[in-house]
């Protein structure tokens, strides 16, 4: 871990001689008195790589979750320290240790309200990442405390503790006037950790499609249901999603980029779909039939409202029905994924990767050439 005392302005060779005793002792140096709890790993060296040292010290907070897996993976491939506060069972982030060499990987527990805790993960890094989210509410924690509360604290704490750079992962359609309470939460919190930390860099992405999103497998399981409710047909609806591991690197750029303070990212896909015209590609990769229907917002509102009574993650809920239903908004005067110096990822690229194990074993090994793309929308 890197001590909390910086080392930006210490030439490297007095560090390193402070590090290995050559003869200068430390009263006589009142430089080598001030740094002296200084950590050689906070210094860059060593070629790029894992086994390398990037000078990096972040704090994810929700690494265990969709994009956050992809983040520390990125993090952990050049060379970064990374703390990880998690809530869950130690057995649950057992697929995070391999992404860091050894000891870069720190693994700590948190209480999301528990200021102490949140202090203890971010008083020796240089960044902090916060992921953290839920896709519905539950007993203990409301959108309001995942999306406001805890973000809030976080980037105070965060402030406090002298951290470099704050990032706070929002979504693109985050707006105080829309119609689902999950987008709503989202632009309080914009607006709440803008207020706490004003340097903070916020990254606004679309929906996200990967190997294990709750976009793209959502559509393709909806097969088990003998067809696909889509509210207008879904023809009112346009998505441009993005692909998360792009996400996980403009995050990373981010953290490179020296002038990103401050700055708010809209991160989004290649080209704009139509909803109907975006599942129906999904099915054609998958080489099942696509049997859509028609279904009104309170009939749809009425079958999430049972998923939401099962005690265990539910499938859909009624916000999870009008989010997936909002029109993916624009937004020219925001820097994006070029901005950040990565070429977004194309859906017709990368969908195979996510709906092949959804195949029967007929077409497990088809080619996805052989499924037409979705039109883009150009002038919507």
């Amino acid at each position: 871990m890197a001590a909390s005392v910086r080392c930006q302005g210490v030439p490297y060779r007095l560090l390193l001689l402070s590090r290995a005793g050559y003869g200068i002792s430390a009263s006589t140096s009142p430089l080598l008195q001030q740094q002296r709890e200084v950590h050689y790993s906070v210094i860059p060296h060593g070629k790029s790589g894992r086994s390398s040292v990037s000078g990096i010290v972040a704090t994810v907070f929700g690494a265990t979750g969709f994009l956050g897996r992809y983040v520390v993976c990125r993090l952990g491939r050049i060379g970064s320290q990374v703390v990880i506060p998690y809530r869950c069972d130690p057995y649950d982030i057992m697929y995070l240790r391999p992404m860091g060499d050894l000891g870069q990987l720190q693994f700590m527990e948190w209480n999301a309200r528990d200021k102490d805790s949140i202090r203890r993960a971010v008083e020796h890094s240089d960044v902090v990442i916060n992921l953290v989210g839920k896709e519905w509410e539950t007993r203990n924690f409301r959108f309001e405390d995942v999306f406001v509360n805890i973000p809030r604290d976080i980037a105070r704490l965060s402030r406090e503790a002298g951290v470099e750079k704050f990032i706070h992962v929002s979504h693109l359609n985050a707006d105080l006037r829309s119609p689902s309470k999950y987008l709503r939460n989202k632009a309080a919190g914009e607006k709440a950790v803008r207020e706490e930390f004003p340097d903070a860099i916020i990254m606004k992405p679309a929906e996200m499609f990967g190997r294990e999103d709750r976009f793209f497998n959502y559509y393709a399981n909806m097969r088990w249901f003998v067809g696909v409710p889509l509210i207008s047909m879904g023809k009112k609806t346009l998505k441009q999603p993005v692909y998360v591991s792009d996400v996980a690197k403009a995050i990373i750029n981010a953290i490179k980029e020296p002038d990103a303070k401050g700055k708010t990212y809209a991160l989004t896909g290649v080209h704009r779909y139509v909803l109907y015209d975006l599942v129906q590609y999904l099915y054609t990769v998958l080489h099942r039939g696509f049997l859509p229907y028609p279904l009104p917002r309170p009939l749809y509102h009425l079958c999430a409202r049972f998923f939401e009574a099962s005690p265990f993650e539910p499938w859909t809920t009624r916000d999870k029905v009008d989010r997936f239903h909002v029109t993916d908004m624009r937004f020219p005067d925001l820097p994006g994924l070029e901005d950040l110096g990565i070429t977004a990822t194309p859906v017709e690229q990368k969908a195979i990767e996510v709906l092949r194990r959804h195949r029967t074993f007929r077409w497990l090994e088809a080619e996805i050439e052989e499924a037409k793309p979705a039109k883009p929308v150009t002038n919507m």
